[in-house]
């Protein structure tokens, strides 16, 4: 009889010990999934970069800026809201007149302050994330809209999902097709997506296009993709390009080098 209270006590023990580590991982778990991401965004281009930042979703947690600059080595590190939808890019080629209205050559944002109040239409490597939304966490380097500098993401201390770096390493300026590029003069400063440049609709997905067994890749998109694998080149490329992963830290940077990737 003795014994077998002994064990009674045992056992009773043994599983208040592990109710309670479960409630402990539990709140855990809990306190990691609340916390914001942190985003170190990094200029390592030999110019001045401007990023420019838009919520896409009008009931997400808005980012704590619209857009700044960092010059070449800078960095700085943002706390980012766990709700959050949006985008991150870089401007380039921006300017500032005698009147105080600013502009960028590449990845302007259709205002006249270094803040972005809009999209206008972004022909720029963009940096996409959403957090807690219909597809759950996720993140991609997007190309659909058009190319203006090297752009990397880099996840670290995530869980689940695939947590891989993705981006786009090349300088695709020199390559770009003559009916893509936009030029400044006698320079080429951007890439166009064949959706802006042409507007046809087997380009842009839409119309008869407009799904995925319709709208395949094109020789421009290739273009695109053989140089950055892991980018999002056209509408329907959300399979090899977009990325899950669960309570992670990013690192965005302008020019990585290629031991980034």
């Amino acid at each position: 009889m003795k014994s077998s209270a002994s064990s009674d006590l045992a056992l009773l023990l043994l599983s208040l010990l592990f109710m309670m580590l479960g409630v402990a991982v539990s709140q855990s778990n809990n306190t990691r999934g609340a916390r914001p991401w942190m985003f170190t965004i990094v200029n390592n281009c030999s110019y001045t970069v401007w990023p420019g930042v838009l919520t896409t979703d009008e009931t997400s947690q808005s980012f704590p800026t619209t857009g700044f600059s960092l010059r070449p080595s800078e960095s700085t590190s943002i706390s980012i809201p766990r709700s959050w939808r949006g985008r991150i890019w870089g401007r380039t080629l921006c300017t500032q007149d005698s009147s105080g209205n600013f502009s960028c050559l590449t990845g302007d944002c259709g205002t006249s302050r270094p803040e972005c109040s809009g999209n206008s239409s972004i022909q720029a490597t963009l940096a996409e994330f959403g957090f807690n939304g219909d597809m759950g966490d996720f993140y991609d380097v997007s190309l659909v809209g058009g190319y203006n500098l090297p752009l990397m993401i880099s996840p670290h201390g995530g869980t689940g999902g695939d947590c891989n770096s993705t981006g786009c390493v090349a300088d695709l300026i020199g390559d770009c097709p003559s009916e893509l590029k936009v030029v400044n003069g006698s320079e080429t400063v951007a890439c166009k997506s064949a959706c802006s440049a042409l507007g046809e609709p087997q380009y842009c997905c839409t119309g008869d296009y407009d799904s995925p067994a319709t709208c395949q890749p094109t020789s421009y998109s290739q273009f695109f993709k053989t140089a950055c694998p892991t980018a999002y080149t056209y509408a329907y490329d959300d399979a090899a390009s977009t990325f899950t992963c669960v309570d992670v830290d990013c690192d965005i940077t302008f020019c990585p080098t290629p031991s980034t990737s």
